[in-house]
């Protein structure tokens, strides 16, 4: 990319809620202290330093909440553990409380410990950042075999895989091999699309955002989004595993599977929210412990349903953000838990943003039409011979077209060739008046066309009209 490099948006976060949450704590000591000043001289200011209090601490929680999320994506761990015990602390805190200096001492020397300004681990944030560039992150395949065993395909029926962000398309081919699959991917990396080629039935070229692909036409939707919120040279935030997962779910056939490959601690509130609106028999599961270790990768499987004006609670799936060790393992997952609905559908629109030279190339070479088109080439070479006894008047036709114009094989062989020639012939007619006496002569010229064939013969020529 040109211009400003990308910089890591956890941590760009992180410094800023720095500042936010020492102004906050700050806050409340001050609100703290209106409360106390006033609450046997005026009521009515103290119930508003009061309510100031409350609010402040609302705010207060929230971002620390908030840096949960970035440590754990900077895999700052124990930091963020830190974070989770700092917000229940404050919302048990008795905010008329005469004891503060140690919450606001333990929430300063928390924030004093924020990975910014050089003290982030560089070894980490370089290999995400490294990740991001390249954009890629692809699914272990023992991971890939534990959620196969869990997906049970319909006999009979060809079924319809997408995976919006494939890259080679090792994770998909796996999936779709041997179970009677259709495989369609997008990747924006034009090497690693070429490659996919090579494993999947379609491949789509360039950004899955601005490709062009048949709604609910897919049995399932794989779903491996890259990770880490980075900023571009505009300034803006980039965070891509939500814009994939609302932005690729209409795909989806209600009732389709959805396999939805995160790190553990993305199950942010929004997310959550997202999954428990739109999909049924959701299920969390976490990869096997190497994996897990490297990546904090868990698998979101869940049966696509229509929206209910209803909101359902999203808390229990938010809650396996605090304890990822209450997450069960792959290995723990039911056999054919999750049925494919066993109903034929056809992917009708299926574009990438860039045009595919090479799957057109496919296309052609597996389509007949080539071979239509010279079998016609041929056809029109050939000999014609009618069903039929030709009449005067079509020999005359054809003759004048040219179409008789060869060797005639038979028992006297002969070559003929017909043409057409302009003949003038001069007309004289006498006039003459009521009366009898002659007047003059009118002469008309016409001209008409006359059929010559030129008949060569082992006998000689002869030309008939």
């Amino acid at each position: 990319m040109d211009g400003q490099p990308e910089r890591c948006y956890a941590v760009e976060q992180l410094k800023f809620l720095q500042g936010a949450i020492s102004d906050l704590m700050q806050g409340m000591v001050v609100q703290r202290a209106k409360v106390e000043k006033y609450k046997n001289t005026d009521l009515a200011a103290a119930r508003d330093a009061f309510s100031m209090l409350q609010a402040t601490r609302r705010n207060l929680v929230r971002a620390i909440g908030e840096t949960r999320f970035l440590l754990m994506e900077i895999e700052e761990y124990q930091k963020a553990k830190t974070a989770a015990m700092l917000q229940a602390g404050l919302l048990r805190f008795d905010l008329m409380s005469n004891v503060y200096r140690p919450v606001y001492d333990t929430i300063q020397n928390f924030i004093k410990e924020f990975p910014v300004e050089g003290t982030a681990n560089a070894a980490v944030i370089g290999r995400l950042m490294n990740n991001i560039r390249m954009g890629y992150y692809p699914t272990d395949p023992d991971n890939i075999s534990l959620i196969l065993r869990g997906i049970k395909f319909p006999e009979g029926v060809t079924t319809n895989l997408f995976d919006p962000c494939c890259g080679c398309g090792k994770a998909l081919r796996q999936l779709a091999q041997g179970n009677n699959c259709y495989a369609y991917g997008v990747e924006l990396d034009e090497s690693r699309a070429e490659e996919a080629q090579t494993r999947l039935h379609r491949v789509g070229f360039g950004s899955f955002f601005f490709s062009q692909i048949s709604y609910e036409a897919f049995h399932l939707l794989f779903l491996n989004p890259p990770y880490l919120s980075v900023l571009n040279e505009s300034g803006n935030r980039a965070r891509h595993e939500k814009r994939f997962l609302i932005e690729s779910l209409p795909h989806l056939m209600y009732g389709g599977l959805l396999v939805y490959v995160i790190p553990y601690y993305r199950l942010t509130p929004d997310i959550c929210r997202v999954l428990v609106d739109n999909f049924e028999g959701l299920t969390v599961w976490r990869f096997t412990d190497g994996e897990f270790k490297k990546f904090k990768q868990i698998a979101v499987m869940g049966l696509r349903k229509r929206r209910s004006d209803v909101l359902e609670d999203a808390l229990w799936l938010e809650k396996y953000t605090v304890d990822p060790a209450k997450i069960p393992s792959l290995t723990e997952i039911p056999e054919d838990q999750y049925p494919l609905p066993a109903q034929p559908l056809e992917v009708k629109t299926f574009k990438g943003e860039k045009f595919n030279e090479k799957e057109l190339e496919q296309q052609l070479r597996r389509c007949d039409s080539f071979a239509q088109l010279m079998a016609r080439s041929e056809l029109d070479k050939g000999v014609k011979r009618p069903l039929l006894p030709l009449s005067i008047s079509q020999i005359g036709l054809i003759g004048g077209s040219g179409m008789i114009n060869g060797l005639i094989e038979c028992d006297t062989p002969h070559i003929i060739k017909g043409r057409i020639i302009k003949v003038t012939r001069m007309e004289c007619e006498e006039q003459y008046a009521a009366n009898g006496n002659h007047i003059g002569t009118e002469i008309r010229e016409t001209i008409t066309n006359k059929m010559i064939f030129n008949v060569l013969t082992p006998h000689g020529f002869r030309a008939l009209t």
